[in-house]
């Protein structure tokens, strides 16, 4: 990966995946604070984001692991203040469990130390619309943020 890629794709840092993003006009409602949607963006960039860092390509294992893909099962969010126009923001993503089929993420949304939103996340593995386990090497990939 391209040193610009790197930078793209964030960092690793005590233990989780960090991703810096700017929250811009179009990401605001009538009131000037972020739709309470578009966490859900931010949330999906930092998981693809913390993998695509990891080493795992999801188009290469989509491609040659006869339609692997990874799919949100369940997510529990908990906003907690919100964030505005201009503010810069960190998605922070750690793999807190690997299951057979299925990781549960942990996310948390930052504008500096302030926890603007905190997320669990279950994400199932999946090939022909049914679960399916996960590669080794993609979990041993993910155990870079550990």
């Amino acid at each position: 990966m391209s040193e610009e890629g790197h930078a793209l794709s964030g960092d690793f840092e005590n233990g989780a995946h960090r991703l810096r993003l700017r929250v811009y006009y179009e990401d605001t409602d009538f009131s000037g604070v972020v739709y309470h949607a578009n966490y859900l963006r931010y949330l999906e960039r930092g998981r693809t984001d913390y993998l695509r860092l990891a080493g795992v390509d999801q188009s290469r294992l989509h491609a040659q692991e006869g339609g692997l893909a990874f799919v949100v099962r369940r997510m529990n969010l908990d906003f907690a203040a919100p964030a505005r126009m201009d503010d810069v923001l960190v998605v922070e993503t750690r793999v807190a469990e690997a299951r057979g089929a299925s990781l549960t993420m942990r996310q948390r949304v930052l504008r500096g130390d302030a926890e603007l939103l905190s997320a669990e996340v279950l994400v199932a593995c999946i090939r022909a619309g049914r679960a399916a386990r996960i590669p080794p090497a993609v979990l041993a990939a993910l155990r870079v943020g550990d």
